[in-house]
């Protein structure tokens, strides 16, 4: 995005904050294309046959956006962090809503044929991840708020360091501790959690 692009959406930003609600169906237009490629990278880690699209889960979360009014938008980094947060939220909410729906949702899905099994990334249990970042929030929340940029936002280390008003170098090191921590948690056994 250009200096000029920046500058246009943190304008509407600051519109939408006093009231205007063009201002926000036009920097929605603007950052639509951005945050339908991050929902698409957070979908890519979904199980196979998720009833959320991508397209979906945009306009959820521009849905639930657009009742942040009162949200004292920075600029677009802001914008996408408070985003990143707000697709978290309809992403856990989805699957504890396919949870309850499923009968066995946490079982283990074992192909009939293991040479059928498609290989590629294993999908991510947003309840399990959902829950690992509660338990780290209290111990430090810094470090799930980089989480939330990274993972859900896809910002930069630099972008993140920005929203958070720390060095570069504070976000990379919250980040790989983190990413550590919540692999960790999520290899314990749920009976050990």
């Amino acid at each position: 995005m250009s200096d000029t692009d920046a500058s246009e959406v943190t304008t509407l930003l600051h519109a939408w904050h006093a009231g205007d609600q063009e201002a926000y169906r036009r920097v929605s237009a603007i950052l639509y294309d951005e945050l339908r490629r991050e929902a698409a990278r957070c979908m890519r880690r979904q199980r196979p046959g998720d009833m959320l699209q991508t397209t979906a889960l945009v306009h959820e979360t521009f849905m639930r956006l657009a009742n942040a009014s009162q949200v004292e938008w920075r600029d677009r980094t802001h914008f996408m962090a408070v985003a990143a947060r707000a697709m978290r939220r309809v992403l856990v909410d989805l699957a504890r809503v396919q949870q309850t729906i499923k009968r066995g949702a946490r079982a283990a899905h074992v192909p009939l044929e293991p040479g059928l099994a498609v290989p590629g990334p294993s999908p991510v249990d947003l309840i399990a991840v959902d829950e690992a970042m509660e338990k780290l929030a209290t111990i430090d929340q810094r470090k799930v708020r980089v989480v939330e940029l990274r993972f859900f936002a896809g910002l930069t280390v630099e972008e993140a360091a920005q929203v958070l008003n720390v060095s570069p170098d504070t976000v990379a090191r919250d980040w790989r501790m983190a990413r550590t921590w919540l692999l960790r948690e999520l290899a314990t056994p749920p009976t050990s959690r």
